[in-house]
């Protein structure tokens, strides 16, 4: 037998194929999300965070450090859900570890609002008092 990469022997896609399936895979992903009221909420708030950077006058490096938090908690809401579904699947009778796995995915997502809502704050704060 042949040396093959492990990628051609199980049927996957490379190069330009794997960028466009990597890219529908991910397009699914957010369509799932978007069933998620929590993660609908925080599309809101990024909205209503953009309108009130415009609003105070914001700085660019204001935006871009807003839309990096924005980005990662994202991440967070859907790893977070993933985790939900698996627990769900694996494991629907209640069960303790099934119950820690969601409470750290639900802590994860607490700590990226929290650093959402301070970095938001912070920005008020420098902006109303002229902080630099």
């Amino acid at each position: 037998m042949e040396n093959t990469p492990l990628d051609s022997t199980l049927g996957k896609a490379s190069g330009v194929r794997r960028i466009i399936a990597a890219t529908r895979y991910s397009m699914q992903g957010l369509v799932r999300l978007w069933r998620e009221q929590a993660f609908r909420h925080e599309v809101y708030a990024f909205c209503a965070g953009l309108a009130l950077f415009a609003i105070v006058g914001a700085a660019a490096i204001d935006y871009f450090i807003f839309l990096i938090l924005m980005l990662l908690l994202f991440c967070v809401e859907a790893l977070n859900t993933a985790i939900e579904e698996l627990v769900d699947r694996i494991s629907p009778e209640i069960s303790t570890v099934g119950r820690h796995a969601k409470d750290l995915g639900s802590f994860a997502v607490f700590c990226m609002l929290t650093a959402n809502g301070l970095f938001v704050l912070y920005v008020l704060a420098k902006t109303f008092f002229r902080l630099h």
